[in-house]
């Protein structure tokens, strides 16, 4: 088996991880998104420091503690972008949701634009433009059935994670994990603030801890450490297509096992999300990045 298709499965692998989150996070019966979010960051960090540590043979504290201007950007905007995922998965359905994520690509260009001068292909803009009417039928769709504050924070979840991507392209040198890992302890410093001061506090159902702490420990966790080792080996436009497996999986699964069904405006929407995702990465496959400044 040749690395670069180690790499795809390896990537196909961190999809999988990641689109149990929306099944997983509706299976928690009476956690809050801010309890959700501290002890899922709990089961994170562990498993992500121990990766570090054992796997890469690298003092994960010494990778930690680097506060660059792109690291504290990266991590601040994967706390937003996690934020925004598990209430979206609480206030809209999985699919309006997944495909709303997968956007993410297309903010990260126009934000690359401005930020790292990184000029946008006319493919891209075209991309974006689909997108968009894309977006707009969803989000139509959810404000109809009363789901626009999920839909809301499925977009900014996705422009969280571009943010974070931006933080990456702005400093080559940062490690992901690492940079992880501290959006980790930050979640686990805000939500706990939070938690600290509200009314509803820490506690929760033993049923709602385990299911936060498994989409730590599982879906993201697992996840990244997959993605992380499979995109060494596999072109960026090919990420960019692979990465479709978890926005396809997600509603299946959520028909599965929770027999929630698509609406037409989530397909029709979501299917141009798609489309667009695909044509922008088919079309980049011989474009040449522009060199970061």
């Amino acid at each position: 088996m040749t690395p670069y298709v180690k790499g795809i499965l390896f990537v196909l692998l961190a999809g999988i991880c990641w689109s149990w989150l929306g099944v997983i996070v509706r299976l928690v019966e009476l956690a809050n998104t801010w309890q959700i979010l501290f002890y899922r960051s709990i089961g994170l960090v562990p498993i992500l420091i121990f990766y570090l540590a054992i796997k890469q043979n690298k003092n994960p504290f010494k990778l930690l503690f680097k506060f660059k201007p792109s690291n504290i950007l990266g991590a601040f905007s994967l706390v937003t972008a996690y934020l925004g995922g598990i209430y979206a998965y609480q206030e809209t359905t999985i699919a309006n949701a997944a495909f709303l994520f997968a956007a993410a690509p297309l903010f990260t260009a126009v934000l690359a634009w401005p930020i790292l001068k990184e000029p946008v292909r006319k493919a891209t803009w075209l991309s974006i433009f689909i997108a968009i009417i894309g977006i707009s039928i969803m989000v139509k769709g959810g404000l109809s059935v009363g789901a626009l504050n999920g839909n809301i924070a499925a977009l900014l979840s996705a422009l969280g994670f571009a943010g974070f991507t931006i933080s990456l392209r702005w400093d080559k040198e940062s490690e992901v994990l690492s940079m992880v890992v501290m959006a980790g302890i930050l979640a686990i410093l805000i939500t706990g603030g939070i938690l600290l001061v509200s009314k509803n506090g820490f506690v929760v159902p033993t049923n709602d801890l385990i299911l936060s702490g498994l989409i730590g420990a599982f879906t993201l966790g697992c996840g990244m450490i997959f993605y992380t080792v499979g995109s060494r080996f596999v072109a960026a436009a090919d990420l960019a297509l692979l990465a479709m497996l978890e926005v396809i999986l997600a509603p299946l699964w959520g028909w599965i096992f929770l027999a929630e069904l698509v609406g037409s405006s989530n397909l029709v929407g979501g299917f141009l999300v798609l489309v667009s995702l695909a044509f922008n990465a088919t079309t980049g496959v011989r474009h040449k990045p522009a060199k970061v400044i």
